[in-house]
């Protein structure tokens, strides 16, 4: 029972962080004028939305997957930064006119200090290594058959 209950704690938290992110890239693209760097904040706004909805649609199907307790933790946790970072990177990067050296067309030319450049890199690094780690556990979690299998 207590995987069951771990399961539909992360379904609540992923559907719940999701459609949070979904608000975040809406209000981001309110804010796509006001901000340094108009290009990285539209980026911003656009990965806001489709992250959120990518974390809607993996609680969604979260029921389906056949992972151990702790892998399934791990996949969530993963996803869940992936897709925060995907939103915050560009936002960044239009905040402080940063990021040309890891995004060139959205930044436009802006290159922040280096610190803040390396701030985008790194997160720009572990989020798609994140995500890409989530996505292959989720994988692997629908073609698993055993209980919970699809």
């Amino acid at each position: 029972m207590e995987s069951a209950d771990m399961k539909q704690g992360l379904i609540r938290a992923l559907i719940t962080l999701g459609v949070l992110l979904i608000l975040l890239g809406l209000v981001t693209g309110l804010l796509v004028p006001e901000l340094a760097n108009p290009r990285m904040a539209l980026a911003s706004h656009m990965e806001g939305v489709m992250s959120g909805m990518l974390l809607v649609v993996m609680g969604l199907i979260w029921h389906r997957l056949n992972l151990g307790s702790g892998f399934m933790r791990a996949a969530a946790g993963l996803l869940a930064y992936g897709a925060l970072a995907n939103w915050l990177n560009p936002l960044l990067g239009a905040v402080w006119a940063a990021g040309s050296s890891v995004m060139p067309m959205a930044g436009m030319g802006h290159r922040g200090t280096p610190a803040q450049e390396a701030i985008i890199g790194f997160l720009a690094v572990t989020l798609a290594l994140s995500l890409l780690a989530g996505m292959g556990l989720v994988l692997s979690g629908l073609l698993r058959k055993g209980p919970g299998a699809a």
